[in-house]
């Protein structure tokens, strides 16, 4: 049978990789992103190294979660799904909003992952033994910990809001897992670690991405970071082609895996029973418009 992978912002950087990585091992591919131009040659170049089906490219804007369903409506004549790869992320200097009228860290790195799956979980089961990935972030380790609103209280830190997004999502993860034990789909997590990327590149280049307290050591962080994000962003996929194909995981669930394509402990908070109903609880509310009926 045909096994098929979706990866989400799968058109360069880290997602481009991952998805040339699980091509390489006989997946046919779906490609997600917003510029048909970069998903051409994302699947030109997918398709030269596919040992699966021919790719596809699908364009959606995940920033909006009436897109995402109608991605989710659009993956059906896609048929079963094999694997789901949730890369899609992104970082922001100030604030903004969603066409939805949600802080987009929230919505880009939590909820519309967080929807897509739940729409998708049909599929997964269908196509089973199938897996999940949502990639994570070192960033949750700087994440305020509390859920009962989209946005913390306090000023806005580009940095500390995306890892509290990205800490969001880890805790479905895991929650996540646990609800699907026995169904034939597991869940992971893939920490990518460093990489040069335009996020890494351009946005985590400003200070203003860090409360006050942490300015005046940010460019020392800043160095140590530059060093750390040397790599090639196809070293950096490495995780999430490990965590979506690696036979070593087969039976395996609700795992973190690290850069090193191995598994490592999680922060404790992401893996709090408390944070984890306050996160699915929030994410309920601000998605079940979207649901499908």
């Amino acid at each position: 049978m045909e096994r098929q992978a979706v990866v989400t912002a799968g058109t360069g950087g880290i997602g481009l990789e991952t998805a040339l990585g699980l091509a390489e091992r006989g997946y046919t591919i779906t490609v997600i992103g917003r510029d048909a131009e970069r998903g051409a040659r994302a699947v030109e170049r997918i398709a030269a190294v596919a040992t699966g089906g021919r790719p596809r490219f699908l364009a959606a804007d995940l920033s909006s979660l009436g897109e995402v369903r109608g991605l989710a409506l659009d993956l059906a004549a896609v048929g079963t799904l094999t694997v789901l790869v949730n890369n899609v992320g992104a970082m922001f200097t100030e604030r903004q909003q969603t066409v939805d009228g949600i802080e987009a860290s929230f919505a880009v790195n939590h909820l519309s992952p967080y929807l897509l799956t739940e729409l998708l979980l049909d599929q997964l089961r269908a196509g089973g033994p199938g897996r999940i990935v949502n990639v994570s972030s070192a960033a949750v380790k700087v994440a305020k910990r509390t859920f009962d609103a989209v946005e913390p209280p306090g000023g806005y830190y580009g940095f500390h809001w995306y890892g509290r997004a990205k800490l969001a999502n880890l805790a479905y993860t895991l929650d996540l897992a646990e609800r699907l034990r026995g169904t034939g789909v597991t869940v992971f997590a893939a920490d990518p670690g460093g990489a040069a990327t335009g996020m890494t590149n351009g946005t985590m280049t400003s200070p203003s991405i860090v409360s006050p307290g942490l300015r005046l050591l940010w460019p020392l962080v800043r160095r140590r970071f530059e060093r750390s994000t040397a790599g090639p962003a196809s070293v950096a996929a490495r995780s999430s082609v490990f965590a979506a194909s690696d036979p070593s995981l087969d039976g395996r669930t609700g795992l973190l895996i690290g850069p090193q394509a191995q598994p490592v402990p999680v922060l404790p908070a992401s893996a709090d029973p408390r944070i984890a109903a306050d996160v699915i609880r929030l994410s309920r509310e601000h998605t079940r418009r979207w649901a499908l009926a």
